[in-house]
């Protein structure tokens, strides 16, 4: 049996799914911050809110990509378990990292957003 092949299948298919599923939580989860953020403007927000999901896909499907390869032996079901483990908790690992990364982002727009805006031609408040 070839474990490598093993390894790597069951590596992409719970990556893969690890990645649809934290992106369809982030996009619907995430809409209401832009759309604050964005003063209402659904359209902009939609639009935001699709790019984010298309880079976060490319991001993490060009890490576990890059990852793929194992340079080690698998010679046994246990050692494909360990691979699988190191290689699924970077991901993870990315994935929170990601996560909250967006988080912040979303929170210091959000607050931005709510800071009173000048429109310009008109005097500033003091």
């Amino acid at each position: 049996m070839n474990y490598f092949i093993l390894t790597y299948a069951f590596y992409l298919i719970i990556s893969i799914a690890l990645t649809v599923w934290v992106a369809k939580v982030l996009f619907n989860n995430g809409r209401i911050f832009l759309v604050d953020i964005f003063h209402g403007n659904l359209p902009l927000a939609d639009s935001v809110n699709k790019l984010l999901v298309v880079g976060f896909y490319l991001i993490n499907i060009g890490y576990m990509s890059l990852v793929l390869k194992e340079t080690g032996s698998i010679n046994n079901l246990q050692v494909v378990v360990e691979v699988l483990s190191r290689k699924l908790g970077y991901i993870i690992l990315i994935l929170g990292a990601m996560h909250f990364f967006n988080l912040t982002v979303f929170f210091k727009l959000r607050n931005k957003a709510q800071q009173p805006r000048h429109i310009p031609g008109t005097p500033r408040a003091i």
